[in-house]
C-alpha cells in the first residue's frame, strides 16, 4: 500500500481542453510536452503508464502521439473519449498550421524566419532528449531493458537504420528482457 494521494480522473471537458493545450503549446515535440501535462501536471497517469502507453503507440502504425492520445482517450472515456483527445490535440494546430505555411509560403527565405524555424528545431530536439532522460531516470529500467533502449538509439540515431527494421529487430530482445525482468519479481 502506497501513501500517494489518489490520481484525479479527467471529465471529458478536461480532457479535451487539456489535449487542446497539448496540441497548441506542444511545439516540435508533443510527446515530451503530453508526458509533463499528463504525468507531472494532472497525475492522470504514472510515468509507467506514459511509457507503456507511448511505448505501444509507438510501434503502431501512424503517428505515436494520435496512438497515445486515442488511448489514453479510451482509457478514461471510452470511444467519446478516443475521438475527443486526438481531435482537441490536432484541430487547434491545424488552423494554426495552415496560416503558418500561408506566411513561410511568402516569407520563408527572409534570414530571420530561417533563423526561428533553425532554433525551433534545436529546442524540439533538446525537449525530446530530455523527456527521455527523465523517464529514465524516474522509470530506472533494469541493465537488460536499459540495454535494449541503447541499442535502439545507436541504430536509430547514429546508424540511420529505419524504425521499422530497429522495432522488429530489437522486439525479440526487448521481450525477453521484459520477460527476464518479470520472472525475477
Amino acid at each position: 500500500m502506497t501513501d500517494d494521494p489518489p490520481r484525479p480522473v479527467p471529465t471529458l471537458l478536461d480532457m479535451f481542453l487539456t489535449y487542446g493545450r497539448i496540441g497548441l503549446i506542444g511545439f516540435g515535440g508533443i510527446n515530451a510536452w503530453a508526458r509533463r501535462v499528463l504525468v507531472e501536471e494532472k497525475r492522470w497517469l504514472t510515468d509507467q503508464e506514459y511509457a507503456e502507453t507511448l511505448g505501444l503507440g509507438q510501434v503502431l502504425p501512424g503517428p505515436n502521439a494520435l496512438n497515445a492520445a486515442i488511448m489514453v482517450g479510451d482509457r478514461f472515456h471510452g470511444t467519446a473519449g478516443a475521438i475527443a483527445a486526438p481531435v482537441a490535440m490536432f484541430g487547434g494546430p491545424l488552423i494554426l498550421l495552415a496560416g503558418l505555411a500561408m506566411f513561410y509560403d511568402a516569407y520563408g527565405e527572409v534570414q530571420v524566419v530561417k533563423a526561428v524555424l533553425a532554433g525551433v528545431a534545436a529546442a524540439a530536439a533538446g525537449m525530446v532528449l530530455g523527456t527521455a532522460a527523465k523517464m529514465t531516470q524516474k522509470l530506472k529500467p533494469p541493465p537488460t531493458l536499459l540495454a535494449v533502449g541503447l541499442c535502439a538509439l545507436v541504430a536509430a540515431g547514429l546508424l540511420r537504420v529505419p524504425l521499422p527494421y530497429v522495432v522488429l529487430g530489437l522486439a525479440p530482445f526487448g521481450i525477453a528482457a521484459a520477460w527476464q525482468v518479470l520472472r525475477a519479481k
